[in-house]
């Protein structure tokens, strides 16, 4: 797991835990974790919190790389 990604669960994971969190997380990102982790992240980076509801499906594109490898993509499954 990358940090990133394991920051993301923290964050996740706290949220879950504490609903005073949450709503700062929702509110005001960057501040909430700030307060909560006592991570300060720079200011060029964004943080956006969106919550996801069971009929929702969120889909989250990274940037795109300058040099990307083509290559063909199927499908591993369905969404029923």
């Amino acid at each position: 797991m990358t940090s990133g990604a394991l920051f993301q669960s923290q964050v996740v994971e706290k949220a879950w835990q504490d609903p005073s969190f949450k709503a700062k997380l929702l509110a005001n990102p960057k501040a909430a974790i700030q307060e909560a982790l006592g991570v300060t992240l720079p200011d060029h980076i964004k943080v956006k919190t969106v919550e996801e509801s069971a009929d929702e499906f969120y889909v989250v594109l990274p940037p795109n790389p300058e040099k990307v490898v083509k290559s063909e993509v199927k499908p591993a499954g369905m969404w029923l």
